[in-house]
């Protein structure tokens, strides 16, 4: 499949400390501003690199997205980018409730809001913050700004937040909100990850089947997620599932860290290659154009179905620093 999808990670810092995302305890060497790259580069490369290869979709991300400075102008000036094609932003929500109509009316008009849970005390217990009240009322701010669509992401947890997977689903039956349930991975947190596992996929759609039905057959997106609608239903539920069922051969996308390191695979670090020392270098456009599409030949050989290719052993980066 062609690329055409670039993630790109703003800052890898966080305000909430998932269990699923950060190690417990860890203590964690944030980068500096200098070290990230600026509005300016990170533009200079959307415009002179990565649409030229028909990179044209773009989603924000961290750390937490919306904890940069300048955000809202930075959206403002990629959406006008000729040729930029679609922009996204994923987020925790915590600022959505002051930042949703400013980013709106800047240009952004989809965006994901990780929600593990409609119980409290669960999300705190995931989160390690007690902001489900806050985060709640972004998403509704979000909602009655005009974003749509309006995505929330569910990370399942075994024996966390795996049984409210119906209650989280039924968010979509009155409202055009689309639920996306995605399989813990082994990225950020590996001995969390050893010692909970992950729910296939299969086992959750099996549990909204016993509730509502869903119906027949599934239709692919612009991302990894294979959709389905409870009949009747205003939205949509997905299910991303890298774990037990790889979606490799239709991975549209590539990821750019905050610090400019462009990554083939969430579950792949091994392959991935500097732009920014080179961009700061006065190395041509023509020049990382080539180094990034050396990079987009390969990504099918790379990815996390050639695991023996990959990473082994444990991840440099967690999930928040690589932007999910």
């Amino acid at each position: 499949m062609d690329v055409n999808y670039l993630r790109i990670s703003l800052v890898d810092r966080c305000n909430f400390r998932c269990t699923y995302c950060m190690p417990t305890g860890a203590e964690f060497d944030y980068l500096h501003r200098a070290e990230l790259l600026s509005y300016e580069e990170l533009l200079r490369l959307v415009e002179e690199v990565f649409l030229p290869l028909g990179i044209d979709r773009f989603r924000l991300t961290g750390g937490e997205p919306l904890l940069r400075r300048g955000i809202v102008g930075f959206v403002r000036a990629l959406c006008a980018l000729p040729g930029v094609a679609d922009v996204s932003m994923t987020t925790n929500g915590y600022l959505l409730e002051e930042l949703a109509g400013d980013l709106y009316a800047a240009g952004l008009r989809r965006i994901n809001i990780s929600l593990d849970s409609l119980d409290a005390a669960v999300f705190r217990q995931i989160t390690g913050r007690d902001h489900w009240h806050k985060v709640w009322r972004g998403i509704q701010t979000a909602y009655q700004t005009g974003f749509d669509p309006l995505k929330l992401n569910v990370v399942v947890l075994p024996g966390v937040n795996d049984r409210e997977v119906p209650d989280l689903a039924a968010l979509t039956v009155e409202r055009n909100w689309h639920v996306r349930f995605i399989e813990f991975m082994p990225v950020g947190n590996t001995d969390y990850f050893d010692a909970a596992g992950w729910v296939a996929s299969e086992t959750l759609r099996q549990r909204i089947r016993e509730r509502f039905g869903l119906g027949a057959g599934t239709c692919f997106g612009n991302g990894p997620a294979d959709v389905f609608q409870i009949p009747g239903a205003r939205g949509t539920v997905g299910f991303i599932s890298q774990m037990s069922e790889c979606f490799c051969e239709r991975c549209n996308r590539v990821r750019l860290s905050a610090d400019g390191w462009l990554r083939p695979c969430l579950l792949n670090e091994a392959d991935q290659v500097d732009l920014k020392h080179p961009l700061r270098a006065g190395v041509s456009p023509q020049q990382l154009r080539a180094t990034v599409a050396e990079l987009l030949a390969c990504k099918p050989e790379i990815n996390f179905k050639e695991r023996d290719r990959g990473t082994t052993g444990g991840y440099a980066r967690t999930m928040s620093q690589i932007g999910g």
